[in-house]
């Protein structure tokens, strides 16, 4: 059994996506959820389903560095195989990401390469894409360029705004991050792809 270590930084719709997910015949099961910031609402959400927590400001601490070595304690003594960023706001430096190379995945909300990054509904709107989406990827020390592990698409609509577009994606998001990670911790690192 797989052990996963999630990192939040607000409402933790994903993360509650994935804890769900894990149960049953799951290869793996959570055994963290951490957050760079101590008012995030996923944090309180976690805790009422049982699971540890971590909270630490990275605001407090002198560099990012500093943070990161605070948090990789967190993570290290949780022992987990797997760690799932998942609205984790912070970009991480070369050394922690080699730290947890190969056994760290992404959601971010395009269908990467394109649009790495923030703004990505606004940037999709405004390039007159017809399809959007949302992409699990390996995370690697160049920001939203790691393998991608899953993608999942949606339709861009004439009427949509960036908030209606968001709402769409992040429900396939709540799909794919499962089924990624399912496969993921069984070793299997295969695309997958929603229909």
């Amino acid at each position: 059994m797989k052990r996963v270590a999630i990192l939040i930084s607000g409402g933790g719709s994903n993360m509650l996506a994935l804890v769900r997910d894990m149960a049953g015949d799951h290869p793996a099961r959570p055994v963290l959820v951490a957050s760079n910031d101590p008012s995030a609402g996923g944090l309180a959400k976690a805790a009422a389903l049982g699971l540890p927590t971590a909270a630490l400001d990275h605001r407090s601490f002198p560099g990012r560095e500093a943070f990161e070595d605070a948090l990789a304690e967190k993570i290290d003594a949780a022992s987990p195989d797997i760690l799932c960023l998942a609205g984790f706001m912070r970009i991480l430096t070369p050394g922690f990401v080699r730290r947890y190379q190969g056994r760290m995945l992404n959601i971010h909300p395009s269908l990467l390469p394109k649009y790495p990054g923030l703004h990505t509904h606004a940037r999709a709107l405004a390039a007159g894409d017809a399809q959007a989406g949302c992409t699990v990827h390996e995370v690697t020390a160049d920001l939203d360029a790691g393998p991608v592990l899953g993608q999942a698409r949606v339709p861009v609509r004439p009427n949509d705004t960036e908030d209606t577009l968001a709402a769409r994606v992040l429900i396939r998001e709540h799909l794919l991050y499962p089924a990624v990670l399912r496969r993921f911790a069984t070793g299997d690192r295969r695309p997958v792809v929603l229909p």
